[in-house]
């Protein structure tokens, strides 16, 4: 393909299939990327959590929650920010790779840095800029998708990248346990985010932007591109609505899932208890994250796998309120595997159908992944509350049990996709 014809492609819906290289390669490198971030928030910050707690007039509790925190605030910001940058980029390497390089370049330099970090301060900052870089490549990844992958092959390729995921989140963590101390677990996700890019970059041609496609810069221009108006865009709204309850469904669940076995089903060890039932989850999500996917794309629908995916969740966590014993707890972590595998592929595929234009599809994911990030904000404001003072886990499930019926209920407000 010519300079000319690469460039018209960019914003061309795209019409010819992937290969399985090129779906491998970009799965390989979203996984990096959650490799960079889970082997931190699973293990390494805890323990420098612990080390820097004695001096810092905190708990390690604390000190934890308000560095994650901070991270959190600056993820929520950086995913659509990059995503619109990327939008706007004219290298000649293309739109998406300079960020996906830059992005996972800074991550591993940061992570390094937080290997070094000797308190407090050092930890948040450096934490902060390991979310800053690696939503920088994040971004810029997921938006390859609706570049390159034709619409009736984003289910299987969003199956593929939820795999990933899943890995790359088991990766980390076996990374930073295993490598033997804190400093050489950074050292070990740092290596592997930046080398995970590299088949990617270096064997897969990007879409180049031409300057002449690229909009005339103003700040206020920038900044209102990022409110995408229900009014205006309606299916991406209620899309957004409905990703956002889900999740939040999800989030209430895992938030307080070491304190329902100690506290409510007496487990005698609580934390081995989340282990495995984390392992019975991956599983069953493993099984089905691609094979939700690439049914619903031979069948040429969305709605009908997430809404009932998101009803099956919506059972499994009402069982966990009335079915509150150790089998019924291993049940509800295996159905909400199932319902979630499908859930991610499926409704990745249909966020990148809803998306206004082709110019913006950058900005528009990242406003979607906010999706993803702020119900991690939400869940602890609602869920205290509810535990402390409304009738404890069993109403906590309840409620959230009713939180995703309600985003698996109104997918079926968006029109524009079957």
């Amino acid at each position: 393909m010519t300079a000319v014809g690469r460039s018209a492609a960019a914003l061309a819906e795209p019409v010819e299939p992937v290969g399985r290289g090129w779906t491998a390669a970009l799965s390989l490198a979203n996984g990096a990327i959650w490799v960079g971030w889970f082997g931190p928030l699973q293990i390494l910050l805890a323990s420098q959590a612990d080390d820097f707690a004695p001096g810092s007039g905190m708990s390690k509790e604390t000190l934890l929650a308000w560095v994650t925190g901070a991270g959190a605030v600056v993820s929520l910001l950086a995913n659509p920010f990059f995503g619109a940058l990327s939008d706007r980029t004219t290298a000649r390497p293309g739109r998406r790779t300079p960020w996906i390089v830059a992005g996972a370049a800074g991550g591993a330099l940061s992570l390094l840095l937080l290997a070094r970090a000797g308190g407090v301060w050092s930890m948040a900052v450096g934490w902060c800029l390991v979310q800053l870089t690696l939503n920088a490549a994040f971004a810029a990844v997921t938006a390859a998708v609706p570049d390159r992958v034709p619409r009736l092959q984003r289910g299987a390729v969003g199956g593929w990248l939820g795999a990933a995921q899943i890995l790359g989140v088991v990766g980390g963590t076996g990374l930073a346990t295993v490598a033997g101390g804190v400093g050489a677990g950074y050292t070990a996700c740092a290596v592997f985010t930046a080398a995970g890019v590299l088949p990617y970059v270096l064997c897969y041609d990007d879409l180049p932007l031409a300057p002449q496609d690229r909009p005339a810069w103003s700040w206020r221009g920038f900044l209102a591109g990022f409110w995408l108006s229900p009014r205006r865009h309606p299916d991406l709204g209620w899309a957004w609505l409905t990703r956002f309850l889900i999740n939040l469904s999800n989030s209430l669940v895992l938030l307080y899932l070491l304190y329902y076995l100690r506290d409510r089903l007496h487990r005698p060890d609580p934390g081995r208890g989340v282990l495995v039932l984390t392992a019975v989850n991956s599983l069953t999500l493993m099984a089905t994250v691609v094979a939700g996917g690439v049914w619903s794309d031979r069948v040429g629908r969305r709605k009908p796998f997430v809404v009932w995916s998101g009803v099956l969740m919506a059972v499994a966590t009402a069982a966990l309120a009335g079915w509150q014993t150790w089998p019924g707890a291993i049940v509800a972590a295996a159905v909400l595997g199932v319902g979630f595998g499908v859930f991610t592929s499926v409704d990745f595929a249909l966020m990148t159908d809803v998306l206004p234009k082709a110019l913006d599809r950058g900005k528009d994911l990242g406003v979607i992944n906010v999706a993803n990030a702020l119900p991690q904000v939400a869940a602890p404001a609602l869920a205290a509350p509810v535990v402390t003072y409304l009738g404890g886990y069993r109403v906590l499930y309840l409620v959230a049990a009713v939180i995703g019926l309600a985003g698996a209920v109104l997918v079926g407000r968006i029109r524009g996709v079957d």
